[in-house]
C-alpha cells in the first residue's frame, strides 16, 4: 500500500520570528495604552511630601476627635443649576449663623481649583454664590459657628 504524498512546510526561522513579534507586539500595544490611559488620567500629586504628611497625621486624628466632639452634620450636594446646597445641624438645632467656603478642586486636576463662598437661606440651609461648571467636583467645606471650624469633604457629581 502506497501512501498519499503529503506536502509538509517545514518550520523555520521566519515562522518563529513572525510568531515572537506578533505577541511581543501585542503586550508592548497593551502596556503603553495601559500607560497613556492611567498617566492621562490622574493627576499624580496626593500630598506634596508624604514624609511630612505622616509626621502630622496624628494631629489630624485629634481634630477629627474635636470635630466629631460637636455633634455637627453636614450634608452637601449639587443642585440642578450647579449650585451647592449645604444642609447644616448641630445637636441642638439647626445651625443658622454660620459662615462657609469651599475650595473646589476637580479630582483629576484638569481644572483649576477655586474658592466658594456660600450665602444662608434660612433653616440651616446654604447656597453656593456662584454655580459649578459640569463635571465631578470635590468641595473642601469648612463652616465656623460659634467659635468653633468643621473641615468636611463632599464629592460632588
Amino acid at each position: 500500500m502506497t501512501q498519499p504524498a503529503t506536502h509538509k512546510r517545514p518550520f523555520t526561522g521566519r515562522h518563529i520570528a513572525i510568531i515572537l513579534i506578533a505577541f511581543f507586539g501585542t503586550v508592548i500595544t497593551v502596556n503603553f495604552t495601559m500607560a497613556y490611559f492611567a498617566s492621562s488620567t490622574f493627576g499624580g500629586l496626593v500630598v506634596d511630601n508624604s514624609y511630612v504628611a505622616s509626621q502630622k497625621f496624628n494631629g489630624w486624628l485629634a481634630k477629627a476627635r474635636q470635630e466629631k466632639a460637636l455633634g455637627w452634620s453636614l450634608e452637601a450636594e449639587r443642585m440642578a443649576g450647579g449650585h451647592i446646597a449645604v444642609r447644616l445641624g448641630g445637636n441642638d438645632g439647626l445651625i443658622t449663623d454660620a459662615h462657609l467656603t469651599a475650595l473646589i478642586r476637580h479630582p483629576l486636576g484638569r481644572a483649576p481649583e477655586r474658592t466658594m463662598q456660600f450665602r444662608p437661606l434660612g433653616f440651616g440651609r446654604y447656597e453656593s454664590v456662584e454655580a459649578l461648571p459640569a463635571g465631578r467636583w470635590v468641595a473642601h467645606l469648612t463652616v465656623a459657628a460659634h467659635g468653633q471650624t468643621l473641615n468636611r469633604i463632599a464629592d460632588l457629581p
